[in-house]
């Protein structure tokens, strides 16, 4: 009887099954602690439950990649779905609030009006991807989602002083962005 060497394509599917279910293995021994850190970021568990599963669902439809600690890789990778989420989330409350320029009666229309209005919107979308993460988490958290200040000191682990404290720094921040002229556009004359 002669054996055959075994065909590359079966190792490379064996393999390949081998990787999904690590995987799958080291996923659901992490989900708990994913959807707790999302959670804490979001602040809501119904929302941190559907961007787990969603990114189970990509890591899945894609080919694996070979990472070091996967347990470790996949929490930063949920960390950063939230923050994606929030970002999302504040785009299209943006959008929904209508906070297009829209023109008034008087000195406040027209076209040098809404560019000095989008100049300072992009001043203040600076100043808070300048921000410790924390901080501009907390006033997404508020100012976007509506949280109240306890809330998100629970959500977060921290003291409602504490989330007070980085409000305070990102409103500061916001106002000295709004004082500070574009270097890119030119000054109005007094």
């Amino acid at each position: 009887m002669i054996t055959l060497p075994p065909d590359p394509h079966d190792i490379e599917h064996d393999q390949q099954r081998g990787d999904r279910a690590h995987f799958l293995q080291v996923f659901l021994s992490q989900r708990s602690q994913m959807e707790a850190l999302v959670s804490r970021r979001v602040g809501c568990r119904a929302t941190a439950a559907d961007l787990v599963q969603d990114l189970f669902l990509r890591f899945w439809r894609r080919p694996l990649v070979q990472v070091e600690e996967l347990s470790t890789y996949l929490l930063r990778c949920a960390g950063n779905i939230a923050i994606d989420h929030l970002r999302s989330e504040g785009t299209r409350g943006r959008a929904s609030e209508g906070l297009m320029v829209e023109p008034t009666d008087g000195d406040g229309s027209g076209p040098q009006a809404a560019l000095e209005a989008g100049n300072d919107l992009r001043n203040v979308e600076a100043a808070l991807r300048a921000l410790p993460e924390r901080t501009r988490q907390i006033f997404l958290l508020n100012r976007i989602h509506g949280r109240k200040y306890a809330e998100i000191a629970k959500a977060m682990g921290l003291s409602q002083s504490a989330v007070e404290k980085h409000m305070m720094r990102a409103l500061e921040a916001c106002k000295a962005s709004l004082r500070e002229p574009d270097p890119c556009t030119p000054g109005k004359a007094p």
